[in-house]
């Protein structure tokens, strides 16, 4: 795992994920996407730091998570700390 960067866990196909990662680009936030379903190994550390398989989940360089969150939640969260 790579951990230079936020890491954002996704599911392709889930709408929230998707409104995550647009919304992390138009604000210029260096971030990789981790798909959980294309990598065992992602999905189970994504269930070890959030202590769920609910996706978007979001990880930060320093270990703080996110999990299961919208765009104002996300927004929220990342006040104040440097991605």
């Amino acid at each position: 795992m790579e951990s230079a960067s936020v890491n954002l866990y996704i599911k392709p196909w889930c709408p929230w994920c998707i409104e995550a990662v647009d919304w992390m680009k138009k604000r210029g936030i260096d971030f990789r996407t981790v798909d959980v379903l294309a990598d065992a190994g992602a999905f189970a550390h994504m269930r070890k730091i959030s202590s769920q398989s609910l996706t978007p989940t979001l990880e930060m360089p320093d270990g703080a998570v996110l999990a299961d969150f919208d765009t104002r939640q996300l927004e929220r969260f990342l006040e104040g700390r440097q991605p």
